[in-house]
């Protein structure tokens, strides 16, 4: 339980990638972490683009970064509607400048381009936001999980093991 103690906050939308969502929120809380699941409204139930449901703990601005120790990104269509709300990236701008850990994977590259956290910095995602990406001043590389600092991304579900176990040494480590 090597991540006892640590508290994880991952946003929530309509169409998040059902895999994408819950493989990393479970496998953070197989490692002893609590892990908050915040979205438009709190007690609203968002359903993944395949229809699993996922219903939010709390609102987005209920939540403080300081009262975190990483932050969650799914993919999906989801990052596309949560890069719209300035709280959510407030929150993860604020995770980035105290160099806590950020995973992202697949489309959720959208809410830290948003964000304006990528310049200057190596990441990948799905192949279809690469250009995104890279226009946002990240180097972009077509890796299965990629480490730069505090930020942890990934491709798409298929690297969903190697993704989650990165982000939960990369949590470990802090």
């Amino acid at each position: 339980m090597r991540l006892s103690g640590k508290r994880v906050l991952c946003f929530i939308d309509e169409e998040f990638e059902d895999l994408e969502l819950w493989y990393p929120v479970y496998r953070v809380r197989e490692e002893g972490a609590e892990v908050v699941l915040a979205g438009a409204k709190k007690g609203a139930v968002y359903h993944g683009k395949y229809g699993v449901p996922a219903q939010a703990d709390g609102a987005f601005g209920d939540y403080d970064a300081g009262d975190f120790d990483g932050v969650l990104v799914p993919g999906g269509w989801a990052p596309d509607k949560l890069r719209r709300y300035p709280e959510v990236l407030d929150f993860v701008r604020r995770m980035n400048e105290a160099n806590k850990p950020i995973g992202q994977i697949c489309h959720a590259g959208w809410v830290l381009i948003s964000a304006k956290i990528l310049a200057g910095r190596t990441v990948t995602s799905t192949p279809g936001i690469r250009d995104d990406m890279e226009n946002a001043g990240a180097t972009w590389l077509d890796e299965a999980v990629v480490i730069d600092g505090n930020l942890v991304s990934s491709r798409r579900p298929p690297d969903l093991p190697p993704y989650a176990k990165a982000f939960c040494d990369v949590l470990a480590a802090r």
